[in-house]
């Protein structure tokens, strides 16, 4: 029994219950609706919503992104919203279905499956998951992906640490494990199969994500020294990790991490990139919300990360979105003016990481934007229509391309080796193989001396993964090429702190 109160809600038209108290963003979350980049914490606002009702006044942090003519016409911030009594809200549903690389490096390997009848390989992004389903034979049977659903709760691991912390760890558990037994069991339909008939999976990610799914306490990442509880490298049961598309005795093995901030994903991803086996000054890197690199030299393995933030995957950007339908993702100019191409050609909503990244570039190019950063149109440079980049947007790009930047060039200088001598730059994850390499070097993305070297893989952890799932001898070089792993600490690092400044300019 409980003695909670609920009122009627309608969203969209449809009726739901709606318990009175609750906060508005987390019940539209919990419909699957909302953009929730900033976790709820009401600094982003993108969760504009047009509501009626018994529903709190606005706030004063409200206030700071709408209008009085805003509020007049019943647009508020969902996540600063608190459910009073019976009310309506109209939800626009941005965009379709995102586009998200499930394709990739995939060196060939010794075929030695550790399933006996069908396996699947997983990759837990902080953004979007992507999975594969193979048979004994190494044949790919299906693949899946989806944006990951615990960006309701942020679109940042911080965020979601955050979320953990505050007694969420539970949910956060939950939906990326719906998320992926909704994979499994939709690639198992499609290759004619029951999903109980897949007998092991390879699930790689980060280790904060790997943690959330494994709801081990993510506490101690959260602040200095930041550690880990745990590294992986194991294997548990489809019932532990609460899996229910698969057997209960399900084989699943965690990759292991190198450290609280280089996960499992940059593990496998080094597996598929082959580097450490190439003979070559190697780096390899992944750029996200967590920058991770990997430099290989004569046997000598060295990672770092860097939080680059959200920005490359659209959030905190004021125009910014996933790339999905309706995303400007790429930018061009012709006689001067920008152009661009929106995903699904039609009109556009926002912009996505590599339109971000060309729109930039080709501000600079029309002398729209300065190399300090500043931007010559008040308010806002127009890509397309209502699309648009402000100052605080170039900002947040600068933030993030020089953290990745001079985390590359720290690693670079703290192993002793010149840009002149790496030999390939491996650029792995679903944003990089968007990404134009030409425009990334234009605004200091990526190293200038790398800018011919770059070999673009897709998806490399998911190619990682899936290599491991069906070669079982890659599993113990993984673990072992991880133990020998040094790591780059760039916290307090004067050399980062220097680049970091310094890559600030465009």
């Amino acid at each position: 029994m409980t003695d909670e109160k609920i009122v009627s809600a309608l969203v969209n038209g449809a009726a739901y219950p709606c318990a009175l108290g609750a906060n508005l963003g987390d019940f539209l979350a919990g419909l699957g609706f909302g953009d929730y980049p900033c976790g709820g914490h009401g600094k982003c606002g993108k969760c504009r919503v047009t509501a009626a009702g018994a529903l709190s006044e606005p706030s004063e942090r409200e206030k700071r992104f709408l209008s009085e003519e805003d509020l007049g016409m019943g647009t508020r911030l969902a996540c600063c919203v608190t459910v009073r009594g019976d009310f309506s809200v109209s939800v626009e549903k941005k965009g379709g279905a995102a586009q998200i690389k499930t394709d990739g490096a995939l060196p060939s390997c010794p075929l030695a499956p550790i399933f006996h009848s069908y396996g699947a390989a997983v990759d837990i992004g902080t953004t979007t998951l992507a999975a594969r389903l193979y048979d004994r034979a190494g044949t790919l049977l299906a693949s899946d992906s989806r944006l990951n659903p615990q960006a309701r709760f942020g679109a940042d691991v911080i965020s979601r640490m955050e979320a953990a912390l505050a007694s969420h760890g539970g949910e956060l558990a939950s939906l990326v494990r719906d998320a992926i037994d909704g994979m499994l069991s939709g690639m198992a339909a499609c290759a004619g199969i029951d999903p109980s008939e897949i007998d092991a999976a390879v699930i790689t990610g980060n280790t904060v994500m790997l943690s959330f799914l494994t709801e081990t306490d993510t506490e101690p990442l959260t602040h200095a020294p930041f550690h880990a509880n745990r590294l992986f490298g194991e294997f548990v049961t489809a019932g532990e990790v609460g899996l229910c598309s698969l057997g209960e005795n399900a084989a699943v093995y965690l990759p292991p991490c190198a450290g609280a901030f280089v996960g499992a994903d940059i593990m496998t991803a080094l597996t598929a990139s082959g580097i450490c086996e190439s003979g070559k000054t190697a780096v390899l890197v992944d750029i996200g919300t967590n920058g991770e690199m990997v430099l290989a030299k004569d046997g000598m393995i060295r990672a770092t990360s860097t939080a680059a933030g959200p920005a490359f995957e659209g959030a905190g950007i004021s125009c910014g979105m996933g790339g999905k339908e309706g995303a400007v993702d790429r930018v061009w100019t012709e006689d001067g003016e920008l152009c661009c191409h929106v995903i699904g050609d039609g009109d556009p909503a926002g912009v996505c990481g590599s339109g971000l990244v060309d729109a930039v570039a080709c501000l600079l190019e029309t002398e729209q934007l300065d190399e300090t950063g500043y931007l010559e149109d008040d308010p806002a440079a127009v890509i397309r229509g209502d699309v648009s980049l402000t100052q605080n947007d170039i900002r947040a790009v600068q933030l993030a391309k020089s953290a990745i930047h001079a985390g590359m060039r720290t690693l670079l200088k703290e192993s002793g080796v010149s840009p002149d001598e790496v030999e390939e730059l491996d650029v792995a994850g679903g944003f990089g193989s968007y990404l134009d390499i030409k425009n990334a070097v234009a605004i200091g993305l990526l190293p200038e001396e790398l800018g011919d070297k770059v070999n673009v893989l897709g998806n490399a952890a998911l190619g990682g993964a899936s290599m491991i799932l069906l070669s079982g001898g890659l599993r113990a070089a993984c673990e072992e090429r991880t133990k020998r792993i040094s790591l780059v600490n760039l916290a307090s690092n004067p050399v980062f702190t220097s680049e970091y400044m310094e890559r600030m300019m465009f």
